[in-house]
């Protein structure tokens, strides 16, 4: 019997009538302005051969491509970017072409994606590549499009962040460190990850390099953050200031064309191996990550036999699409998407809404709640925690300690709401946008992964990840593979992989202490934090894998589009901790 013949796979979906009609109209939109400009349209294979994406920077990781296998054997991935198709395109059929070439695409890629986690494979990219030109002009060409592109989809509440690459990698080319140690430092510093990134750096000897690399992700903001960069630059390679000196001219000449929707941010290190110099990403309200996502990539080419500069951007059309149906229900009044759809197919003001991508400005009552923080708290010691932190900050938490049964309560006269939630789905909620930020155990953190930023280590729910084994056995003894009981699959995994041993993980969800007396499992990986449950059933702890404590995290574009409310929030428990 067919199981899976009325729904399709994870990461993809159906779009009916209206959805299909705003997502026509945005790249039609898009197509319009990059043809004005001067670009012209290729489309490349949706089937690509594995050797293009296989270059040894390998800037997408095989696991997160779709394979195939054609009829000689050869391996075939789903094209999971648009850039290094062109690139090859652009150095077999368009070599010899007159240079600079602009081109432009709008076609899907597909990338695997964590299982559950409701992000699609299947993403209707449009974007422009600028091919055969290093010039500021080019630069300033390809950003400009980008914020036109966003603006003229009638995206008002959009911010461009952006850095330079070379900055990053400078600095780690003179930190004398292992490929581990700097693959650790690169994630730290995407992440925003504060306090991680400065006990990496603690291994290190003090010095001016291991210094900017601490500063990097605190640095972004406006000029200031440019200002404050070329104090702490000072007196270090020259090459660090004349990248600086780019990167104010960019920020001048943006603000020369009225385009001050920008941002500074010397932490945008991702991909690092993909950019080389001028790095930027752009943010809408109604999205929790990145829509657009550029930058200067001039060693690409090599990888073709080319020794071309190029630049370019891609945006992701379906979160501009749904951007647009949000913002045209709203003031529609439509709070279910398909309800009454008959009445909402004779609107006529709905469908010039779409087909002219308009829509009215906000109401106060809805601009006001969305400059609001919202904040995912753990339930249970966690949340107790903060509510003690919070009123020793001066917060009214009388909301919050009469809660009942509320899981979305308010902090007076501090433009807060807080939610309550699972630790699993506080992570959840950031990672999507409707939490700015998030109080959740480092453990839940490892365990569960996600994108966002981890900006403080609260200090309170502290407890370690431990090896527990029955007393007195011999765990590492013998040839046989050994099992591990535990509710972290994955940090178990990680945790034998960086060992180099073979053990199977089986996932208990209840007391996994229970296993070794079972006789499920040879051991157990878990939280401890006294070790009294440990010791009544008998287990000792053999190895110590990590502290783990609180954090607090934010989601990426909350950080750009409300930085100065959470800054605030971030300083004053700063300031409560030290005190």
């Amino acid at each position: 019997m067919k199981k899976y013949d009325r729904i399709t796979p994870e990461g993809t979906n159906d779009l009916l009538f209206k959805e299909c009609e705003v997502q026509r109209k945005v790249i039609e939109t898009l197509r319009a302005g990059f043809e004005e400009k001067g670009y012209r349209e290729v489309i490349t294979p949706g089937f690509e051969f594995y050797d293009v994406f296989a270059s040894n920077s390998m800037y997408f990781p095989q696991e997160s491509m779709y394979k195939l296998i054609d009829d000689k054997g050869r391996i075939l991935v789903m094209r999971p970017d648009s850039t290094i198709p062109i690139a090859r395109l652009t150095s077999t059929k368009l070599k010899g072409h007159a240079l600079p070439i602009r081109l432009y695409y709008a076609q899907r890629v597909y990338r695997q994606q964590p299982a559950l986690r409701g992000k699609s494979s299947e993403i209707m990219q449009m974007g422009i590549e600028l091919v055969g030109s290093s010039s500021f002009e080019s630069d300033m060409e390809i950003l400009t499009a980008g914020m036109e592109a966003l603006s003229s989809c009638c995206v008002d509440d959009y911010r461009i962040e952006l850095g330079h690459i070379g900055i990053y990698k400078l600095l780690m080319e003179n930190l004398n460190a292992t490929k581990e140690q700097k693959e650790t430092i690169h994630s730290l510093i995407v992440s925003k990850n504060y306090a991680g990134l400065s006990d990496v750096l603690e291994a290190f000897p003090e010095n001016h390099t291991v210094a900017l690399l601490n500063e990097l992700p605190r640095l972004f903001g406006g000029k200031e953050a440019l200002d404050k960069a070329r104090q702490l630059f000072n007196g270090y390679d020259k090459k660090l200031l004349d990248m600086l000196s780019y990167l104010e001219r960019i920020l001048q000449g943006l603000m020369e064309r009225d385009l001050d929707k920008v941002m500074i941010d010397f932490g945008l290190v991702h991909q690092a191996e993909y950019y080389s110099s001028l790095i930027f990403r752009g943010y809408i309200s109604t999205a929790g990550e990145s829509v657009l996502s550029g930058g200067r990539y001039d060693e690409l080419f090599r990888d073709f036999g080319e020794n071309l500069p190029a630049t370019g951007f891609g945006i992701n059309v379906d979160q501009l699409a749904i951007s647009q149906l949000k913002r045209i229900e709203a003031e529609m009044g439509i709070t279910k998407r398909y309800a009454n759809e008959a009445a909402i197919d004779e609107n006529e003001d709905y469908k010039g809404r779409i087909l002219n991508l308009e829509y009215n400005p906000v109401d106060e009552k809805r601009t006001e709640a969305k400059s609001n923080i919202r904040i995912a708290l753990t339930k249970g010691r966690l949340e107790n925690d903060i509510v003690n932190l919070f009123e020793s900050m001066g917060y009214d938490c009388s909301n919050l300690n009469m809660k009942g049964r509320k899981l979305l309560l308010t902090i007076p006269n501090k433009n807060i709401d807080v939610v309550l939630a699972k630790a699993a789905d506080v992570i959840t909620y950031v990672e999507h946008g409707v939490c700015d930020v998030g109080v959740v155990g480092k453990d839940t953190i490892m365990e569960a992964g996600g994108t966002f930023y981890e900006v403080l280590d609260l200090g309170i729910g502290k407890c370690k990840f431990a090896l527990a084994v029955p007393k007195g056995s011999d765990f590492y003894n013998g040839y046989s593979t050994k099992r591990i009981a535990t509710k972290y699959p994955k940090v178990a995994r990680s945790y034998f992989e960086s060992k180099g041993m073979d053990v199977q993980v089986i996932k208990i969800e209840g007391s996994v202490e229970l296993a070794p007396l079972l006789s499920l499992a040879d051991g157990i990986v878990d939280i401890v934090e006294t070790g009294n449950t440990l010791r009544a059933n008998g287990l000792e702890i053999i190895e110590e894998i990590r502290n783990i404590s609180a954090r607090l995290i934010v989601n990426e574009a909350s950080m750009k589009l409300k930085k100065t409310e959470i800054d605030k929030l971030i300083y004053d428990i700063q300031e409560k901790m030290k005190g």
